[in-house]
């Protein structure tokens, strides 16, 4: 079941506690599936996912997210790594620095958004001990993570709206 996306947009929320249901591969896959659709510079896609079930190492990514407790207690945990390298043979510097990763935070979103849409919670942690990350999972060299993300269904309701800037405060028109 797929939500409109507007709806989607405006309805998903961080959850930070988690039932121990199972989340079926197949729904994990379509969900990965729409973070490659993202958008990226000169369609590099300089991303790569992932996928952590087993239980241990949740909890060692938990303790290197700061001690997020919370993070080991989804049945799955996506780490999303940016590939710096890839998107600089094209563009340099702003491709190493900039594109590699504003084309992960696009990922990203699309993640949280197709995650909703199978109604699965999922909460976007950038606060983590990168270099532990790289270490626990022994990533490849030229492996960045840039987020995690706890993936399964939520054991708590969200139904406040977080306040949000005014639009007078954001948005700005140039005539």
């Amino acid at each position: 079941m797929t939500k409109d996306v507007i709806a989607a947009i405006i309805e998903r929320r961080s959850v930070r506690r988690f039932t121990d249901e199972e989340v079926p591969m197949a729904t994990v896959g379509r969900i990965l599936d729409a973070a490659c659709h993202a958008p990226s510079a000169g369609n590099l896609q300089p991303w790569e996912f992932y996928v952590v079930k087993n239980r241990e190492m949740r909890e060692k990514l938990a303790v290197a997210a700061l001690n997020q407790e919370f993070v080991a207690t989804a049945p799955v945990v996506i780490v999303v790594c940016a590939l710096p390298e890839l998107s600089a043979r094209r563009y340099g510097d702003r491709g190493r620095y900039l594109y590699a990763i504003q084309d992960t935070a696009a990922a990203v979103q699309n993640i949280l958004l197709a995650a909703h849409g199978y109604g699965l919670a999922t909460c976007w942690v950038g606060a983590f001990d990168e270099e532990k990350v790289v270490r626990l999972l022994q990533l490849p060299p030229g492996r960045r993570p840039v987020a995690l993300i706890p993936l399964g269904y939520a054991a708590e309701e969200k139904h406040v709206v977080p306040a949000r800037r005014p639009w007078e405060e954001v948005v700005h028109i140039i005539e």
